[in-house]
């Protein structure tokens, strides 16, 4: 069973996200890649991230650049928790990174750095999210943190 959700607006984004998978796998996570930008297809958006826990995901991860408003999208339209991962694109990516920091109340993401040490960072949170429900992914949480 997939238990992360893990989107991207862009196809070019492409590299985070197999980073971020690559880190949940090592981790014993099972992770879903889908395409659907907030922008270009927000009907597409808006039904893929009200119906991932009815399909059995449990954390959403969303990659976004620029306006970077994939995140924020996700997180009005699911009660999951939604982490994301700013992509280097103009301004270096801090534009992204207060997009998805700078939510209103009530819409909470959880912000992590840019690029590819975010989309690392990302699929660890959603590990410590996650090991508090399932006793295998505490466990390959510790041996990850012993690893370090």
């Amino acid at each position: 069973m997939s238990k992360v959700l893990i989107i991207i607006g862009s196809r070019s984004d492409m590299e985070y996200a197999e980073k971020c998978r690559d880190q949940l796998k090592e981790l014993q996570i099972e992770s879903v890649i889908e395409v659907s930008s907030a922008h270009r297809h927000p009907e597409r958006t808006a039904a893929l991230t009200a119906g991932a826990e009815e399909q059995g995901f449990e954390v959403i991860i969303a990659m976004a650049g620029l306006a970077a408003a994939l995140p924020g999208v996700a997180a009005s339209h699911s009660r999951l928790p939604v982490i994301g991962v700013p992509i280097p694109a103009a301004l270096g990516g801090i534009d992204a990174l207060l997009s998805i920091t700078q939510m209103p109340p009530g819409i909470p993401v959880a912000g992590v750095g840019i690029g590819s040490p975010g989309a690392k960072n990302a699929a660890v949170l959603a590990a410590r999210i996650l090991a508090l429900k399932y006793p295998n992914i505490k466990k390959a949480l510790d041996n990850f943190r012993q690893a370090l």
